[in-house]
């Protein structure tokens, strides 16, 4: 192969490399629009969720981490799964609502799973942020994006959730790759080389 064949396949192999980012990009935000379509929704109750999961962390590192699903944590008994699961999140009936008004259909009350056309959607309690990852709710940040009001975790604040997250058995069975990958970014992002 000549130098100028070898530059076309690299050429080629590039722009098929972009392409697939642009394409995981548009997926992405995909998710992200359809996060925020939902936060309108609850805005109009009330309730101001906090964009947790892969799909935050994206919004907040500008890296793709391959999000799953939406990961959003909504005001609730901070004893979370102590209590039973159509109690533990305040509003839940009005929650229930609004997301089959936006097409999506419970598929596990236990996990509070919605589903919509593979869009996996699930909801936690943002009270439990203080005792699990040390996070006071007072210093979460509000943000506004197209008229929807949403909170959102810093990197720091990050970092502490992915940290507690690695010590948790379930995660650490089902997402330990992961979590460590995303705490050693957050950890260059936050203190550079140093760490």
């Amino acid at each position: 192969m000549n130098c100028s064949s070898v530059k076309k396949v690299l050429f080629y192999k590039l722009l098929k490399q972009k392409k697939a980012k642009e394409m995981m990009a548009k997926m992405d935000n995909y998710k992200f629009s359809e996060f925020i379509q939902i936060a309108k929704k609850l805005n109009e109750v009330d309730i101001f969720p906090l964009l947790m999961g892969s799909v935050g962390l994206e919004v907040v590192t500008r890296e793709s981490w391959e999000p799953q699903d939406l990961d959003i944590h909504v005001p609730g008994d901070k004893r979370g799964w102590e209590i039973p699961p159509e109690l533990c999140i305040y509003n839940w009936q009005r929650i229930v609502s609004i997301m089959n008004s936006l097409g999506y259909r419970l598929i596990d009350l236990h996990e509070h799973e919605f589903l919509k056309e593979g869009q996996s959607v699930g909801f936690a309690i943002i009270n439990t942020l203080p005792d699990f990852a040390g996070i006071q709710l007072k210093d979460l940040k509000m943000h506004e994006t197209n008229g929807a009001k949403y909170y959102l975790l810093s990197p720091a604040q990050y970092l502490k959730v992915y940290e507690s997250s690695s010590k948790d058995s379930y995660r650490a069975d089902k997402n330990n790759r992961k979590d460590f990958r995303k705490i050693d970014y957050l950890k260059r992002m936050i203190y550079g080389n140093e760490k």
